[in-house]
């Protein structure tokens, strides 16, 4: 029996995307935004290419707790299990050098129905925004959230999958919502977390 392989560019170009189009992803391309890349209509590199596993030993002294280490450049967030067990995956990373944050910080809360406010910032950069979004298919955290010890940095899921793998977020970490799942499930609090 042969299997047919899942062609997404001819699912999506097959309009299903307009199906889960979130709402605070419809005009991607409007002046205000700072969510996505601007023009989706043009080749995009994407980072499958400079995917690379790594030896968690020269970023932490040990895996208690397990770790995180998220790759900006390469846009992968790579994570060791306490017993050494290794996952890799690909991931959304800050829209700007401005917006970015490198240094050891660590899981603080696990939010698994997470909400969703913008910051002081995002709101004053994107007036039109909603002041809140509750768990569901368009909270643009995700189906799962993990605090980090910096205020309003967070890894979590995304409900808009373009944004994987580019530079397209306010700070934090996207991760596809079934990736975010399998990290939320291993993760724990306490989990320490380096961006490099």
């Amino acid at each position: 029996m042969t299997q047919k392989r899942f062609d997404r560019r001819a699912f999506l170009a097959a309009g299903a995307a307009v199906i889960g189009t979130p709402a605070l992803a419809q005009n991607v391309n409007g002046a205000g935004t700072v969510e996505i890349e601007r023009d989706l209509s043009q080749a995009v590199r994407r980072n499958i290419s400079s995917f690379r596993t790594l030896d968690w030993q020269p970023h932490f002294s040990s895996l208690n707790n397990g770790a995180i280490l998220v790759d900006i450049t390469s846009r992968a967030l790579h994570y060791w299990e306490e017993n050494g067990t290794y996952h890799l995956y690909p991931c959304s990373v800050p829209l700007s050098e401005d917006l970015t944050r490198r240094g050891r910080t660590r899981v603080t809360l696990k939010d698994p129905a997470p909400d969703w406010r913008p910051t002081p910032s995002m709101k004053q950069r994107n007036p039109e925004w909603p002041d809140y979004v509750g768990p569901g298919p368009d909270n643009p955290l995700g189906t799962r959230a993990m605090h980090l010890s910096w205020t309003y940095y967070r890894i979590h899921g995304t409900h808009d999958t373009r944004k994987i793998g580019r530079r397209s977020s306010n700070g934090c970490i996207g991760l596809y919502n079934e990736h975010i799942e399998q990290l939320y499930g291993m993760a724990q609090v306490g989990t320490q977390v380096l961006l490099i």
